[in-house]
C-alpha cells in the first residue's frame, strides 16, 4: 500500500505539479525580469512605446509557458489532488484561452487589444506552489518510511 501511494505522489509530482512549478516560477522570473527592465512594478497599462517589446515576450516567453501550462491542467487533470477542479486552474485555462485570440488579432496586425479580457488569478501560483510542496513533503515521508521498511525487513534486529 505505501508503495503504491508513493508511485501516485511521484507521478503527481512528475507529470502535473512538478512541471507546473517549474512553469510558473520560470514565467514568474521573467516576468519580473521584463518589469526591471521597463522599470515599471505591473505591466499595465502597456504604452505605445513598449507595445512591441511586450508582444515579443508575450510571443517568445510567456504564450509558450502558458501553452505548456494549459496542456498539462486539460491532458492530466485526473493527476489532481483534489475532488473537484480548482476553479484557479480554470480560472487559468481561461486566462491563456483569452490571451490566444490577442496574439492571434496581434498576427493578423491588429494591435487593437494589448491583454487578455480575462485577468491572470492571483490564486494559482500560490495553489501551485503549495501542492508541489506539499506533495513533495510527502514524497519524503513515504520515501523514508518505505526506506525504513524494506531496511528492517533486510536486516532484522536481532533479540538478546
Amino acid at each position: 500500500m505505501p508503495k503504491d501511494k508513493l508511485e501516485l505522489v511521484n507521478r503527481r509530482l512528475n507529470e502535473f505539479y512538478g512541471p507546473l512549478y517549474v512553469a510558473s516560477q520560470a514565467g514568474n522570473i521573467a516576468y519580473r525580469s521584463l518589469l526591471k527592465k521597463q522599470g515599471k512594478t505591473q505591466s499595465f497599462p502597456i504604452l505605445d512605446s513598449e507595445m512591441k517589446e511586450w508582444m515579443l515576450w508575450m510571443t517568445t516567453i510567456f504564450m509558450p509557458l502558458n501553452d505548456e501550462r494549459e496542456k498539462i491542467i486539460i491532458k492530466k487533470a485526473y493527476l489532481i489532488v483534489e475532488e473537484q477542479m480548482p476553479q484557479c486552474l480554470l480560472d487559468f485555462v481561461t486566462h491563456v484561452v483569452g490571451y490566444k485570440a490577442v496574439v492571434a488579432k496581434w498576427a493578423e496586425g491588429d494591435y487593437s487589444e494589448r491583454r487578455s479580457t480575462i485577468g491572470w488569478p492571483p490564486e494559482f501560483d500560490v495553489y501551485v506552489e503549495r501542492s508541489y510542496a506539499a506533495l513533495k513533503a510527502k514524497q519524503t515521508y513515504l520515501l523514508h518510511s518505505f526506506t525504513w521498511r524494506l531496511w528492517h525487513r533486510l536486516f532484522p534486529r536481532k533479540r538478546n
